[in-house]
């Protein structure tokens, strides 16, 4: 195959959210920066929100292409009308995500996949939970990207291990120090991800997301984690124990400046000269980032606490930071209150604004891209960690990085003297000379990291070394025009629908669509034949392999391999029926979804 063949062609999917949208853009660039093709594809909504803000075109990498970067922009349907409010009927978002979604990113995949076959490669974002299914499907290579600490992601990964030992997922959950995850020397429940402190609240759309895509990460080719190998190198080491990890962060725009390519949800607002005007290190940056929701009492704490300790200060307030229907949040007069030494602003570019050197602080919720940008820039945190992975983000910053303070040392209540106690503890003082130093040595360990000869750097070209080989191996297998797999060896040991369709396929081709692809069930292929008449299609199968399918995963089978499969497999593979069914069956679809 020619060199050209040989070039990376990456379909990139990130999570629509902010948080993860921003990372997955950089990476995209970084990619692209090292000879990769990068097709880049975000939901319609979260495409519609960056131009808005943006006021630009319809192509948010078109400048990056303008430099020389091979990055091709899409947009594909989440499943939902542009005008519903994901963030009001949050849990109806997300049961289409788990359900709905899944279904469009597969016809989407397959239709770009038959018009370009240079595509041989897939990173998504970790948390959705049909990577594995699409990657075997259109034969790619298929990489997680992960856009929180490492920490966060053991923890989820080992989930079975907490539930077993009682901290997770029980009427009474224990209470003690965790000390048995792998690469986790101690961590206080009340640490963890705040979805794993529930106790019978347990089958939430987002629970069954976690637990289906912490599952499918375990059958990835390779994990990308945005963070550093230094900071968490126990936890790491760890998880290298059971799959290839690349710890390549942090991940940022070149040169640590607004990147030309828009990532932000909401318009921004220019706080440059509002910064000009304050003394160094004078200014609190407070944000609670794009998707935590907080109470109408705790921002009137906040927004007290900050009246009482006189220091200066720019507020991002979502409008929706409450709910997105009740804008009306701050306390009476605050805003006039604070003229002049205080600016509130709906959003703003983070980057530019926590790198001025006005800047002392940042009150932040603790996302992971806030934690590494404020390290970056020696600004130190104070802690206010509202839902999922900045519990525990909370904790890496605090007890064992040591760069910030906690907002509140009753984690579950606000009160504007405390609020106001710590902010001067975080910008004055013993204790903030103290963090400062500390944050000063942890952005030289970033910038060792991403130094030439750093873990980063080094991980990051072993990524693309592995990643190169990997395709290598892949070569000739991707799906070709009409469904039917060329260049492909006969269906003998692994193989996927595609082989057995273009191998053993008697008959009219064409009224078989591409199948699902046995290879991602599981199934070993021994001796494959096909038929066709009037009345019946039915796939005989050879089965040395395993089985125990849920009723999804059969359902999947029956549509795509037709009305009628005829299967002979091994005692037990169909574990719901196999005690009645005889050794040879023809099952029918009703059957299969049992």
């Amino acid at each position: 195959m020619a060199d050209s063949q040989q070039k990376p062609h990456v379909l990139m999917f990130p999570y629509p959210l902010q948080g993860h949208v921003i990372p997955s853009v950089h990476l995209a660039t970084k990619l692209a920066s090292n000879g990769f093709t990068i097709t880049f594809v975000n939901t319609e909504l979260i495409h519609r929100q960056i131009s808005k803000a943006a006021t630009g075109g319809d192509d948010i990498f078109s400048e990056a292409r303008k430099s020389g970067l091979d990055i091709r922009y899409k947009t594909i349907t989440d499943g939902f009308p542009l005008g519903f409010d994901r963030s009001l009927h949050h849990d109806q978002f997300f049961e289409g995500i788990l359900h709905v979604f899944p279904a469009h990113v597969d016809e989407f995949v397959g239709n770009l996949v038959r018009s370009d076959p240079t595509i041989n490669c897939f990173i998504a974002d970790t948390f959705f939970v049909w990577t594995s299914m699409i990657a075997n499907k259109y034969n790619l290579v298929n990489i997680s990207f992960f856009t929180e600490p490492a920490l966060v992601f053991t923890l989820y990964y080992h989930m079975d291990i907490l539930r077993q030992n009682g901290h997770f997922a029980t009427p009474d959950n224990r209470r003690d120090a965790i000390d048995y995850i792998p690469g986790v020397k101690s961590i206080m429940p009340s640490d963890l991800m705040s979805y794993l402190h529930a106790t019978d609240n347990i089958s939430t759309p987002i629970h069954r997301i976690i637990y289906k895509s912490f599952d499918d990460v375990k059958k990835g080719d390779f994990i990308i984690i945005n963070t550093v190998q230094e900071l968490e190198e126990d936890t790491i080491s760890g998880i290298q124990q059971k799959q290839p990890i690349y710890s390549i962060g942090p991940i940022f725009p070149p040169g640590f400046t607004k990147s030309n390519i828009s990532t932000s949800l909401w318009a921004e607002s220019d706080c440059t000269h509002f910064l000009d005007t304050k003394p160094h290190g004078s200014v609190l940056y407070v944000s609670f980032g794009s998707y935590a929701h907080t109470s109408k009492h705790e921002i009137s704490e906040i927004a007290n606490g900050l009246l009482l300790s006189g220091v200066n200060f720019i507020w991002v307030l979502r409008p929706d930071i409450v709910s997105s229907d009740e804008s009306d949040f701050l306390p009476v007069g605050f805003e006039e209150s604070v003229k002049g030494r205080g600016r509130i602003v709906s959003w703003c570019c983070q980057i530019a604004v926590i790198s001025h050197p006005a800047i002392g602080g940042f009150l932040t919720h603790c996302g992971w891209n806030s934690i590494l940008e404020s390290i970056w820039c020696s600004v130190p945190l104070l802690c206010y960690p509202l839902l999922t992975d900045q519990f525990t983000n909370r904790k890496l910053v605090v007890d064992d990085l040591k760069v910030g303070i906690n907002l509140c040392d009753d984690k579950k209540s606000v009160n504007r003297e405390e609020v106001s106690e710590n902010i001067n503890r975080l910008m004055k003082g013993k204790a903030s000379e103290e963090i400062r130093e500390q944050v000063k040595k942890l952005k030289k360990v970033l910038e060792d990291g991403m130094g030439k000869n750093g873990s980063s750097a080094r991980n990051f070209m072993q990524l693309i070394e592995d990643l190169k080989a990997k395709i290598a191996k892949k070569k000739g297998f991707g799906i070709r025009e009409n469904g039917v797999a060329k260049n492909r060896p006969k269906a003998k040991g692994l193989c996927s629908g595609a082989t057995i369709i273009s191998e053993y396929c008697k008959g009219n081709k064409s009224a078989v669509e591409y199948p699902l692809g046995l290879k991602l069930i599981g199934l070993h292929i021994e001796d494959v034949s096909f038929a066709t008449d009037q009345t019946e299609r039915h796939l005989e199968v050879g089965n040395t392999g395993y089985g125990n399918y849920d009723s999804s995963t059969k359902k999947r089978l029956s549509m795509s391999l037709g009305i009628f499969l005829r299967i002979y497999y091994k005692e037990g593979m169909f574990s719901e029926q196999s005690a009645s069914l005889p050794r040879t069956s023809v099952l029918t679809e009703g059957q299969l979804v049992g």
